[in-house]
């Protein structure tokens, strides 16, 4: 069955609101740790997540920075609007670009209150010598364009949003935020901004952890995917072909490629499902590099359906049949390293590092597991695509994890306990 057809009736379950962690623990890592394994569940703290792994384990860290991305304006009549920074439009051509701008910067956001901001109107914030102005530009799709200015002009845009912004915390964390988030929503190893959402399994790491990962041989290796707001949206429709998978920017680099290929015959593992789909990701965009080497990369991306439907041919009619259109299969056949090679080969006859592109991968029942062999994640939304990617990687003992993970107390989502989980084969 192709997954458009897959029901979200499916991957529902019951998630009372005092089961969502509102507040971090005192101590990264001691939060719980559910370990799911050839369909056996346990349970330990994540300062204890070594002993879990393989000797011959790669875990892949997600080094994105969360900005600080609501902006709260207030107009002389006391009105409150709220500006949501999403994401920079396509004139910049990476999100570290546009985080540089120094000045002024135009950015696509979600504005709340936005009939009380009028067409033409400049809305204006002071504070501690800052001085911010904002000017709605243009309706798009789903947000709007904004138009922002301010001095000290020196200052970058990510500087500007670090004195003026509000950390971005999620929807379901009914309170506001407050100067610890600032840490606390914010993996130890952040490195590069352009976020709204945290990668939330990297939040239960530590020095101490990091170090004893390194004691055991454990490699590690960093790669970043800029977390869109639309990690949060629900699958509203009733099948998943209703569902428009959200983009997020990702930075592929020549390093990770090559540790990838050299851990190829041991156990890989992301933390995180951006991570995670940054990694499946890297397999697509070598398929699209096999088919068309010449491919620029402003047209190599990932789309929501590439991992499920081939290309389409034509057979011409015989026998009196009609013609028939036949799809290859979505790979070709192609094994992992076959494709990260040429992956590989494309950036460096480019002189790459490393590159900027965007991925919508869709990971849910039915994918076929190129990368990862398994996952270290928090417990999901009901209904969700993250649901969705869990349930692909360990099958419908979903349901019995989730089902283990509330009757043993286990805090859920951003800043719940966690689990690692080992995929079904």
């Amino acid at each position: 069955m192709h997954p458009k057809h897959l029901s979200i009736a499916d991957f529902r379950y019951d998630l009372p609101q005092e089961r969502i962690a509102d507040h971090p623990l005192p101590e990264r890592d001691d939060s719980k740790l559910l370990i799911y394994r050839d369909g056996i569940i346990g349970e330990d703290r994540y300062r204890n997540i070594a002993g879990h792994l393989p000797d011959n384990t790669l875990l892949i860290f997600n080094n994105t920075r969360v900005v600080e991305a609501r902006i709260v304006f207030q107009k002389p009549s006391g009105a409150r609007i709220e500006i949501f920074c999403l994401e920079p439009p396509p004139e910049y051509s990476d999100p570290g670009t546009a985080m540089r701008q120094t000045g002024g910067v135009r950015w696509k956001c979600l504005i709340g209150g936005a009939s009380k901001w009028k067409a033409g109107q400049v809305l204006r914030l002071e504070a501690d010598g800052l001085v911010l102005e904002a000017r709605w530009l243009e309706k798009l799709e789903g947000c709007f364009l904004v138009g922002l200015s301010w001095s000290p002009e020196n200052l970058s845009f990510a500087e500007l949003l670090h004195r003026a912004g509000l950390m971005p915390l999620p929807p379901y964390i009914h309170r506001a935020a407050e100067q610890s988030d600032n840490e606390r929503y914010q993996t130890v190893y952040a490195r590069h901004d352009g976020s709204v959402a945290a990668p939330t399994a990297g939040l239960h790491f530590t020095a101490t952890i990091l170090q004893t990962l390194e004691e055991k041989n454990i490699r590690t290796d960093y790669t970043t995917l800029h977390v869109g707001a639309g990690t949060f949206m629900p699958v509203k429709g009733e099948t998943l072909g209703e569902h428009v998978m959200h983009s997020e920017f990702i930075t592929i680099g020549q390093d990770t490629l090559k540790k990838i290929l050299d851990a190829s015959g041991g156990c890989i593992i992301p933390v995180g499902t951006t991570s995670l789909r940054t990694i499946e990701s890297l397999y697509w965009l070598g398929i699209k590099v096999i088919r068309n080497p010449a491919v620029l990369p402003e047209d190599l991306v990932v789309h929501q359906w590439d991992p499920y439907e081939g290309e389409q041919h034509d057979e011409p009619a015989g026998g009196g049949e009609e013609n028939q259109a036949e799809r290859t299969r979505p790979d070709e056949g192609i094994g992992m390293e076959e494709a990260l090679r040429a992956l590989l080969h494309w950036m460096e006859r480019r002189e790459l590092m490393q590159f900027f592109t965007k991925t919508q991968i869709l990971i849910t029942p039915g994918y076929s597991w190129k990368v990862a062999g398994g996952l270290i994640t928090n417990f999901h939304q009901p209904s969700s695509t993250l649901l969705l990617l869990v349930a692909a990687l360990i099958g419908e003992d979903w349901k019995k994890v989730y089902q283990y993970a509330l009757d043993h107390s286990f805090r859920f989502l951003s800043y719940g306990d966690g689990s690692l989980l080992f995929r079904k084969t």
